[in-house]
């Protein structure tokens, strides 16, 4: 009887040990098998933004953020048409006038990586929306300048707003399907001259009348505009996922596919989260630092060659410096500072239209821009247009009439504008999403080191000689070119990276 009840009590456990492993296994998640992975769908926001294509919400985006680009070139180029009116006002030498420009673009470089560490961290929209406002409200502050030391603190803190609105080419990078950027992103260039003409038209028609200081006033303008408009532009897919945003993300596709009146790919979106996101660890890693190393100096002679060409236009027409052979009376007269201190020298009307007539060559060859960077790629049309832009700085020093300046000047303001053009394109396209922010944050930074100098070498050794003044220029563009023979990535029709 004992062995019977033995028996049955160990039944009624082995029946209980059963029936708990039944519950436990019932809990468990259910690992899924290899065929089910493969056949559950997914896609990337590379796969979304090819599918989706270019439409109605590109054409938005490019209208609003290449206006940034007018608010950018308004803020820049005011200091070449308002430095013969602060030298009037506050009888400055040519050193205090160059220090304006240096004291803007050092704004620009403190803030250039600051905002590409924040843009990879907490977002581009915040850093590019954050820069709208920071800027205009400063510029307007500049308006009502006491003094000389009042308005270069203030052009600083607007050249930080300025380092802000540069990464909305980032942010309009990151939603332009691959084949199409090489196409979209050189129009940009349209905006930049726009703004560009904006600042000399109203320096031709403001400053005699009302003063600089209201020329400034009527400049914010735009960028008011642009806070508003900004609304509709969403936050990055790419940024969103990589902070692990998904449905954010996929918010955003959907939005902006309905628009395109267009279809997400089938499946859900899967990416993996990136944690080291703005580590400027990986832009010095093994396999960026040539890279990098290469691109900073780029950006440094990318810059200190455009703003070279402008200034350095500015410059010979303001103090009449130039190799004239059919000089009309006004342009006679030689000022040189080193006899005597030359407080006011006013741009006349040819002038201006001088300075009009070079901003169109930053749109003139577009299409060849284009057809480089879609022909050759973006290395070898770096090569080539750094090349023909050192020739034509050493070209200004040929004694020519003033219609043939006004072509070399032409000429030269398109080559290094097309060239601004790749480098801006080429980074926004090597670096993966994770540092793809604070990476041009950095290369921005580098840049405006080259603008730092550019105003001392153009405005204060031109004085001296316009030989040495020119020849810097001309010896950085083929040193850079030589550089850009080495970078080892090419990345004409390369999907944009999302992680190292």
């Amino acid at each position: 009887m004992d062995g019977m009840q033995r028996g049955s009590g160990m039944k009624e456990q082995l029946v209980s040990a059963i029936q708990l492993q039944e519950i436990e296994l019932d809990h468990q998640p259910r690992n899924e098998t290899a065929e089910e992975v493969k056949e559950r769908k997914t896609y990337s926001v590379e796969e979304a933004v090819e599918t989706i294509g270019f439409g109605r919400f590109h054409i938005l985006l490019f209208v609003i953020m290449g206006s940034a680009n007018i608010v950018e070139a308004m803020e820049i180029m005011l200091l070449a048409v308002v430095s013969p009116e602060i030298r009037c006002e506050w009888r400055l030498q040519d050193w205090q006038v160059a220090l304006v420009s240096t004291m803007v673009f050092l704004g620009f470089m403190v803030c250039g990586v600051l905002s590409g560490y924040v843009a990879d961290r907490y977002g581009r929209w915040k850093v590019v929306f954050g820069g709208f406002v920071w800027g205009a409200y400063f510029s307007l502050l500049t308006s009502f300048a006491p003094s000389y030391g009042w308005f270069i603190f203030l052009r600083s803190m607007v050249g930080c707003g300025v380092a802000g609105t540069s990464q909305g080419f980032v942010l309009k990078t990151e939603f332009i399907p691959a084949k199409y950027r090489a196409s979209l992103l050189p129009l940009a260039s349209i905006f930049w001259m726009v703004g560009s003409m904006l600042i000399i038209i109203l320096g031709m028609t403001v400053v005699p009348t009302l003063g600089w200081r209201w020329m400034i006033r009527l400049s914010v303008i735009p960028s008011i505009i642009l806070i508003l408009l900004f609304q509709f532009i969403p936050e990055s897919a790419r940024f969103n996922v990589s902070a692990g945003n998904v449905k954010g993300a996929v918010e955003t596709l959907q939005q902006i596919a309905k628009m395109n009146r267009a279809s997400l790919p089938e499946g859900e979106l899967v990416e993996p989260v990136v944690n080291e996101r703005g580590s400027c660890y990986i832009l010095v890693s093994s396999t960026f630092r040539r890279t990098s190393l290469i691109m900073w100096y780029s950006w440094f002679v990318a810059s200190f060659s455009y703003y070279g060409s402008v200034l350095s236009s500015s410059e010979l027409l303001e103090k009449n410096l130039l190799c004239i052979t059919d000089p009309d009376p006004e342009h006679h007269v030689k000022h040189d500072q080193g006899e005597a201190l030359c407080y006011c020298i006013p741009f006349g009307m040819a002038d201006y239209q001088t300075l009009l007539i070079s901003c169109l060559g930053e749109i003139a060859l577009i299409p060849l821009n284009i057809g480089l960077l879609n022909i050759v790629g973006r290395k070898t049309s770096m090569v080539i247009l750094l090349i023909c832009s050192g020739i034509f700085f050493m070209l200004l020093l040929v004694c020519t009439t003033m219609f043939g300046f006004t072509v070399l000047l032409f000429l030269l303001r398109s080559l290094v504008s097309m060239n601004f053009n790749v480098v801006y394109i080429y980074t926004a396209e090597v670096y993966p999403t994770a540092v793809r922010s604070i990476g041009m944050g950095f290369c921005t930074s580098f840049s405006r080191i080259g603008g730092m100098i550019a105003p001392f070498i153009a405005q204060v050794l031109m004085s001296r000689s316009v030989v040495l003044a020119l020849l810097p220029f001309a010896l950085s563009c083929f040193l850079c070119a030589v550089g850009a023979l080495l970078l080892p990535i090419e990345t004409r029709g390369r999907a944009l990276l999302q992680n190292s």
